[in-house]
């Protein structure tokens, strides 16, 4: 009996390496089924990229109209009534919560 188990436990050792190699490669971290999911992260990621990249061309925008050789008044005014909090008396003002980031 004990010459029978010593004769195939090579081979039911493989296949439980097998096995496990083969689930691995199909539910595992970077298996064939996960495939998708890496997918959409990715997508989600890009569309992260392409709002941070033009909010930052939207802040270079602003800071190259804020330098001292090319002075935007209207965006000077602009900043200077939003940091002081002046109105004129025909404006109504509504100020929404600033989102942290």
């Amino acid at each position: 009996m004990f010459e029978r188990t010593r004769l195939y436990a090579p081979t039911v050792i493989l296949g439980f390496l097998i096995f496990y190699f083969a689930f691995q490669a199909l539910t595992g971290d970077r298996g064939l089924l996960s495939g998708r999911q890496r997918q959409a992260t990715l997508a989600k990621r890009h569309a992260d990229l392409a709002s941070l990249e033009a909010q930052h061309a939207d802040l270079e925008a602003r800071i190259r109209l804020l330098n001292t050789n090319s002075l935007s008044a209207d965006l000077l005014e602009e900043r200077a009534r939003s940091l002081l909090g002046f109105v004129r008396p025909n404006e109504y003002v509504i100020r929404a919560p600033v989102k942290a980031g």
